[in-house]
């Protein structure tokens, strides 16, 4: 180890994070179970990827084998590894440790981490009143705590608030959904007497996460029972966003009606679907958000959503519901067309959410389930539309949304332009 220059003095403001990991998390190989623990820790690291890092008690040794392969961090010292001979195919130089790391990152000695691009790591919550645990791949987009974050806009003077940014994501563009739950946020926040009943929003130019959202609001009419909102979101001084939203002080029913709940399995029955969120728990009516271009079906998507945390405030689950909306027409729209899947989109086909209208009409509790009822009513001209309905669990309507989309063909593909082609999360 002597003879390994530490970078550490030459990098003062890098930064290695080692963050417990409150889930229990698995490598698997095909169905051979690796690894398993409920103490592993998750290493942030400047320009690089997360890694998850685990005892060395809870790996399954006897499938493994030490090589004479070594590799140096300048931020960690010399790394060991081990060869998967336990399993077929195998997989060399999969595993490997720090046996006397850098000072500055001290916490990893005694834990390994495995190639998650060459095995499957996933982290698994249990949650209550649920049978089989809340599955999430490794490397996840981030926590639901870190989507309130997102949304909870922070004031910064008169008129304005600032959305921080979050530079983890592997796909670099803010979803239209978030955009809307900051407006929904900051509306909230400039008049905190009334609730937001309606938000529309136009999706002008894309965000990225990288750099914080300017949010700047405006009353344009502020009255005792019903309020005018306009809100503009910014970055790098472009506009990305503009919406109306209407507040209301709200009032007792004088009549009181609905329509119903469409007749849908429930969410235990229906297929579990990971966008990289832990903390959120998302389950699809017959897995009909499905990447295969070739499985077609009618142009609607029924989802189940859930968070494992209630928020504080009405306005951040009013917020949440919002952020949903914007998941599902897309991949609606292209389900009944043989050749064209979830898949293609920022890959073979331009797509993005251009407006969301959405009407908030009851208080909603996000740690309940809800269900979004998506379907597409229309795709053409380069565009798709959307109309859903949320549901609670036992039938209550409290939101409807009008979405519509942009499906376009690339002229040249995403790389070619410099642009980002990885999925949202």
């Amino acid at each position: 180890m002597a003879q390994i220059e530490s970078a550490w003095g030459r990098y003062p403001d890098y930064r290695i994070d080692l963050v417990p990991v409150p889930a229990t998390a698995r490598v698997w190989h095909g169905d051979v179970l690796l690894a398993e623990s409920d103490a592993c820790l998750r290493l942030e690291e400047t320009d690089h990827v997360d890694r998850l890092y685990f005892p060395e008690g809870d790996v399954r040794w006897e499938l493994f084998e030490a090589t004479d392969h070594h590799s140096v961090c300048p931020f960690k010292g010399e790394a060991d590894y081990w060869t998967l001979v336990g399993a077929e195919p195998q997989h060399e130089n999969v595993v490997w440790t720090y046996r006397r790391p850098f000072p500055e990152v001290a916490g990893i000695e005694g834990y390994v981490a495995f190639y998650q691009e060459r095995l499957r790591i996933v982290l698994d919550e249990q949650w209550p009143d649920e049978p089989a645990p809340v599955s999430t791949r490794f490397p996840d987009w981030g926590d639901a705590r870190d989507l309130v974050g997102l949304i909870d806009v922070e004031p910064a003077g008169p008129g304005r608030f600032v959305g921080a940014p979050w530079p983890k994501t592997r796909r670099n563009v803010v979803e239209g959904g978030q955009l809307l739950a900051q407006a929904i946020v900051a509306a909230s926040k400039t008049i905190p007497n009334q609730r937001v009943t309606s938000a529309t929003m136009i999706f002008s130019k894309a965000a990225s996460f990288d750099d914080p959202l300017d949010v700047g609001v405006e009353v344009v009419r502020g009255g005792r029972t019903f309020s005018t909102v306009e809100v503009r979101i910014g970055q790098a001084e472009q506009l990305r966003s503009i919406g109306i939203l209407l507040m209301d002080a709200s009032a007792p029913d004088v009549v009181r009606g609905a329509a119903a709940m469409p007749d849908v399995p429930g969410p235990l029955e229906a297929v579990p679907l990971d966008m990289g969120v832990t903390g959120r728990e998302l389950r699809v009516v017959d897995g009909a958000y499905d990447p295969d271009p070739d499985r077609i079906g009618p142009p609607e998507i029924s989802t189940w959503v859930r968070f494992r945390d209630a928020p504080a405030e009405p306005y951040l689950h009013a917020a949440l519901l919002a952020q949903s909306t914007t998941h599902w027409t897309i991949a609606a729209a292209l389900r009944p067309h043989a050749g064209f899947g979830e898949r293609d989109a920022h890959v073979t086909l331009s797509t993005g959410i251009m407006t969301c209208s959405l009407a908030l009409l009851d208080d909603v509790d996000v740690s309940e389930w809800l269900l979004y009822a998506n379907p597409a009513v229309y795709a053409g001209r380069g565009l798709a539309q959307g109309e859903g309905r949320v549901f609670t669990a036992d039938g209550r309507l409290v939101a409807t949304y009008s979405v519509q989309a942009m499906i376009r063909g690339f002229t040249a593909p995403p790389a070619a332009m410099g642009l980002d082609d990885t999925n949202a999360m």
